[in-house]
Parts: structure tokens; C-alpha cells; sequence
């Protein structure tokens, strides 16, 4: 009899998780406005309001936007301190050997930033090479030469567009391939000048995307007219 009630006992339901209990299934139920309007699709006005935007949701159900600014709006241009005119006035050089386009950068005497647009219609990559478009490390280290030139020939300097020459480089280094599509963004410093012997000394640097890809030293000479 003792072992009978004890079965009974165990196996019996509880009345505190009975689920007939109108405490437990209130408590359980879900509302369905509530569901509803936490988890309702999107109306169309709804959706065209969020477009552009970047929908986050947070754990207690709110939801946050943020604006996002589209890819073409994300990167300002660079300055112009000197258009392609105004380089054309200072550098001799012509088509095809002009490869300076713009000067974002200047400081008389002292330094000039300048960039080239590397584009596939350049007339060195049919050449250089067919299968695999890269700029020459001769015409980068040019490049920048004549970014050193724009620094050279200023009054600041006293330098002759009839008398000014590319004497020289040292410890010149390619890190990195550039390729058509790339930007090369060349910065070139004057770190001492013998103006008795026309001579001037420079470093460049070149940048693809913030990293370098060419650097070096640069003499230039510098003769009377």
C-alpha cells in the first residue's frame, strides 16, 4: 500500500506546471498585435524612406538607421595648385613625356606634392607589357624629376627652363608595382642647394593609395642662360 501511494504521488501532475493553470498559460501566451508589430514587413513608403540607409537592429526590438554616404561621394578630389596650364608654363616638356597633371601641393623653394593619372591609354603600355599593364620605373623615377622640376624652376630658386637638367639618382627603390587605373601621387623635397655650382639635391617619394611605391635621391644641375 505505502509503495502504490508513493508511485501515485510521483507520477501525478503538479498543479504548479500544470498547463491548465490560468496563471502559467497567461503568462505564456504571446500577443499577436505585439508581434505583429515588432516583426511586420516594411510598407513600400516605408522601404523607399530607408533606402540609402543602413538598418540596425537593436536587441530590445528598436531599430536604428544610419545614413550611408554612396561610394562615388566618398572621396573628395585633390586640390589644384597648379592645373595642367600652369605646369605646361613652368615644365618644357610636351606629349608624350609630360607626366605630371596636376600640383596638389607647393611650397616655394622648398617642396612640391604633384600627382599622374595612370591610365591605359598611356603610350608605354601597349609595350610595357601587353599581357600585364605596368608603369616603367624609368618613367616613375621621370615623373617625379619633374616634380622636382616644378620646384626648381621658381624665382625662389633661380632655376632656367633653358638650362635645367636631370643630372642624377641614387638609392632609388620600386616597392610596388603601378599599374593603369592607379594614381601616383609624388612628393618631391629640396634638401640642399649650391647655387655657385648650380647643383641641388632632392628626395621623392611616390605613393599608390598611401604606400610606397618609388622613392630615391635626385640631383639636379642648374647652368646660366
Amino acid at each position: 500500500m505505502e509503495a502504490t501511494a508513493m508511485a501515485r504521488s510521483i507520477f501525478s501532475p503538479s498543479p504548479l506546471i500544470h498547463l491548465s493553470s490560468p496563471k502559467l498559460s497567461s503568462s505564456l501566451s504571446i500577443n499577436p498585435s505585439a508581434r505583429a508589430q515588432k516583426f511586420s514587413p516594411l510598407s513600400i513608403s516605408e522601404s523607399k524612406k530607408l533606402s540609402g540607409h543602413l538598418v540596425k537592429c537593436a536587441p530590445n526590438g528598436e531599430v536604428a538607421t544610419e545614413v550611408q554616404t554612396p561610394i562615388e561621394k566618398s572621396f573628395p578630389a585633390f586640390p589644384t595648385v597648379m592645373d595642367i596650364n600652369q605646369i605646361r608654363e613652368i615644365l618644357p616638356h610636351r606629349f608624350p613625356f609630360l607626366l605630371v597633371d596636376r600640383v596638389i601641393e607647393y611650397k616655394p623653394g622648398e617642396t612640391a606634392v604633384a600627382i599622374k593619372n595612370v591610365t591605359i591609354n598611356d603610350n608605354f603600355f601597349p609595350g610595357h607589357f601587353p599581357e600585364r599593364p605596368i608603369m616603367p620605373g624609368v618613367l616613375m623615377v621621370e615623373a617625379m624629376a619633374q616634380v622636382g622640376g616644378i620646384v626648381m624652376l621658381q624665382p625662389e630658386v633661380g632655376g632656367s627652363r633653358e638650362n635645367f637638367f636631370f643630372a642624377g639618382v641614387d638609392k632609388v627603390r620600386f616597392r610596388k608595382p603601378v599599374i593603369a587605373g592607379d594614381t601616383l601621387v609624388m612628393r618631391m623635397t629640396l634638401v640642399k642647394l649650391q647655387k655657385r655650382f648650380g647643383i641641388a639635391k632632392m628626395e621623392g617619394k611616390a605613393y599608390v593609395g598611401g604606400e610606397v611605391v618609388c622613392e630615391g635621391e635626385f640631383l639636379m644641375a642648374m647652368g646660366s642662360e
